[in-house]
Formats: structure tokens, sequence, C-alpha cells
């Protein structure tokens, strides 16, 4: 069965997540940045990448880019 994924899918918080992500930020940048910890954004990158089917930084970016997640920068 193939999934295809909407923005609902994602959450507030793993969209503002993500669009750090893209912009090449770190999990330490991203946490201090949102003012979460560090577990906490490897928390919701696990589960970025699980619903959006990638198993990358890089992929995630690029997934989230092409199905207007996130904006171009």
């Amino acid at each position: 069965m193939i999934r295809v994924l909407v923005v609902d899918d994602l959450s507030a918080r793993e969209i503002a997540v993500l669009r750090l992500l893209a912009r090449g930020a770190s999990n330490k940048e991203i946490a201090a940045q949102l003012d979460l910890s560090e577990n906490t954004i490897t928390s919701h990158l696990s589960h970025i990448f699980e619903k959006l089917g990638v198993k990358s930084r890089t992929e995630a970016a690029m997934v989230a880019l092409q199905r207007g997640l996130i904006p171009p920068q």
C-alpha cells in the first residue's frame, strides 16, 4: 500500500523542526531556537523521517521542499 503524506500528518512542531533542518541547523541549534532538549529534537526527527519515508536529513529536506511542506529559500 502506498501512503500519501498530507500536511496534517506532521505536527506544527515537526514542521518547525523540518524548516530549521532544511536551513542546515544542527540538532543543538534547533533545540536552542525552539527551547527544547536535543533529545526532543532527535525524537521529532525520528517521527519526521518515518512520516516522510526517508532515512536522512538531506532526504527529509528535499521531500519537504518537493511536497511544499516548507518554503524554498
